[in-house]
């Protein structure tokens, strides 16, 4: 029986031994991306937002200081500073629509995202989105007057979003970034169902949407304060209509291995190599339980996209009206952020832009051969014909395995084969890599013969 047993561990060796994992390095333009952003920027914008007195989607729209018309210019006026600091590439504009009537609109409305695009040097066509919405509610979602701070909910992703405008609009990327902060998201999701469905029409590129909605609270409702996790939601099975697309995966068990999976597993993996005491806690659910919000319309229209939020959240601070009872404050306000949590959170975004808009583009049409019965697994992709290509990675993981356990560096190839590997065992994704080792999104094969 020992006999048997050694013989099966000698077997698992050549699957996660027999090649080095690539060095990970830290890139010196993160760290200082990292270092710019402030914690006492985002403060003061939160500030600011929570001055507006209320961002209902409803409000007034004429006051130069009250409702969310004297918001969005704000944020338009920010953003267009931004843009002439670094030069002015940074394109700011209203994406304005109308909001038909429903259960939280009471009548045809007009409402306005406010987008900044800073266009990518090789691929404008390709874009990876940065979120939050901007309006804010009481505990009433139909009540537009009533003090509506929200601080945290979404000032803290809104602040975020202002600050990675800021910092990352001084740089270049290879791809398209949209900074975009919605209205309507209390309303429904409003605004980011029309700009993902806007975008899908255009024919758009999103290889990305990273949407930060709740960032900035570390004391939690159960009693936990906790400012070194975050949590990343993404869903399992695509918003997809192709019951045929369904089915095989199913047949294939990749439940787990959806474009917005691997988004938040990349998340993960190039955040934890800059930060040693902040965890990227992912979640294996489109949003928190039975709950969603700005990620979702884009996931319905087949776009890879993430929900990041904190890792404890209290209530008594979300959706109150702002008053004390028995001792207890309730309410959505500046006091109760945590500034500088906020700002690892927003860093930890700046990472994942960083390297996702600097990637080659993620290897195309990947299959793994299935022509025959055999012991082995054979990969083909596309070759690109990328400048800066270096080559691929092949990743392994086991299929209980929530993370990738194993990463090849196999070079500048469109097929590899893993010897003795068993396609019965393993779940493979295939990732692009440049030669300053920025990594693609991972991207996982379908049988082909």
């Amino acid at each position: 029986m020992k006999a048997k047993l050694y013989k099966c561990l000698i077997l698992l060796i050549p699957i996660f031994s027999l090649f080095s994992q690539p060095s990970i390095k830290r890139d010196p333009n993160v760290v200082r991306i990292i270092n710019e952003i402030s914690a006492d920027s985002i403060k003061r914008n939160i500030e600011k937002l929570v001055s507006f007195y209320t961002r209902h989607s409803l409000s007034d729209t004429l006051s130069p200081t009250r409702g969310i018309g004297a918001a969005r210019r704000w944020l338009k006026s920010e953003l267009e500073r931004y843009s002439r600091q670094s030069g002015g590439r940074m394109k700011v504009e209203y994406d304005e629509f109308i909001a038909p009537t429903g259960p939280r609109v009471p009548k045809p409305t007009k409402m306005v995202n406010v987008i900044a695009t800073l266009p990518g040097k090789i691929y404008k066509d390709k874009i990876y989105i940065v979120s939050a919405h901007y309006d804010s509610r009481a505990g009433d979602a139909l009540d537009s007057t009533s003090f509506a701070p929200g601080a945290n909910d979404d000032g803290s992703g809104t602040a975020g979003v202002l600050e990675l405008a800021r910092v990352m609009s001084k740089y270049e990327f290879d791809f398209t970034i949209m900074f975009v902060l919605f209205a309507g998201e209390e309303q429904g999701l409003l605004g980011s169902r029309h700009f993902a469905k806007k975008l899908k029409d255009s024919n758009i590129v999103v290889l990305g949407v990273l949407n930060n909605d709740i960032i900035g609270n570390t004391e939690g409702g159960n009693g936990i304060i906790d400012n070194t996790q975050v949590r990343v939601f993404s869903e399992g099975l695509p918003l997809s209509r192709d019951e045929n697309l369904l089915r095989l995966i199913s047949n294939i068990g990749l439940e787990n291995d959806s474009p917005s999976r691997q988004l938040a597993r990349y998340l993960k993996d190039v955040a934890e190599r800059y930060f040693d005491n902040f965890k990227v806690n992912l979640i294996f659910r489109r949003d928190r339980f039975l709950r969603g919000g700005d990620h979702t319309p884009f996931n319905e229209q087949g776009f890879p996209a993430v929900r990041i939020s904190e890792m404890n959240e209290n209530y008594s601070r979300q959706h109150q009206n702002v008053r004390t009872e028995k001792g207890i404050k309730y309410g959505d306000l500046p006091e109760f952020v945590d500034f500088e949590y906020c700002a690892n959170v927003v860093r930890l975004n700046a990472v994942a832009l960083y390297h996702l808009a600097n990637a080659p583009m993620p290897p195309q049409n990947p299959v793994i051969k299935v022509s025959e019965l055999e012991y082995d697994t054979t990969l083909r992709w596309d070759l690109s014909n990328e400048n800066d290509l270096a080559g691929y990675n092949i990743l392994i993981r086991e299929t209980t395995s929530p993370f990738w356990q194993k990463k090849i560096f196999v070079g500048r190839v469109n097929e590899f084969t893993l010897k003795n590997v068993s396609k019965d065992n393993f779940i493979f994704g295939i990732q692009s890599v440049d030669i300053d080792g920025n990594e693609s999104l991972v991207v996982v094969p379908m049988p082909s013969r």
